[in-house]
Formats: structure tokens, sequence, C-alpha cells
């Protein structure tokens, strides 16, 4: 069972899901895709959040990829509660 945290929506694990079997892709794709049933805004909201925590990066105009720490929630090894906000550049941190 995937361990979320108090920030975490249903979408984020469909974005990650999507992020770590397709590869990089935009918001605009992944609204597009019929397993997301949520809107380019939605999305593009949520991506920037994942990517406050270091589950997904930033590729650059608007390309988002799943980090190696987004990978290891989905794997069930990551308790994102412990996650930690970053507040610069690279991946969140999670906290003992």
């Amino acid at each position: 069972m995937r361990l979320s945290a108090d920030w975490m929506v249903g979408a984020d694990d469909r974005i990650l899901e999507y992020l770590s079997e397709e590869g990089p892709a935009t918001p605009s794709a992944m609204a597009k895709d019929d397993r997301m049933r949520f809107s380019r805004t939605h999305i593009n909201q949520r991506c920037i959040k994942l990517a406050d925590y270091g589950f997904l990066v930033n590729l650059g105009n608007g390309v988002y990829q799943i980090t190696e720490q987004g990978e290891k929630y989905l794997a069930e090894e990551l308790d994102a509660e412990t996650v930690e906000k970053l507040n610069g550049e690279g991946e969140g941190t999670a906290s003992a």
C-alpha cells in the first residue's frame, strides 16, 4: 500500500504512474490520454506540487519526468509523509 502525504490528491498517483510508464510528458499530453480524467490545468498544478517535493523534475518547456524518489513512492518503498518540500533545485529528501 502506498503511503501518501496530506498534501497529495488522487491525481498525483495517476500522474506518477503515467510518467513512469510513458516517460517524460507535458500536462497537455497527459490530459489527452484516456487514463487521465483530469484537466490540463489541474494536471499542471499537481505536476508543480509533485516537483516541489522531488517526485517530478521539470525538464523545461513544461515537460515533466518522474524522479527516483517518485519511482520509490510508486514501488511502496517511500512514505510520502516523510518527504520535505524543496527550497531549491534537486530532489527532495526523506527525513528520518
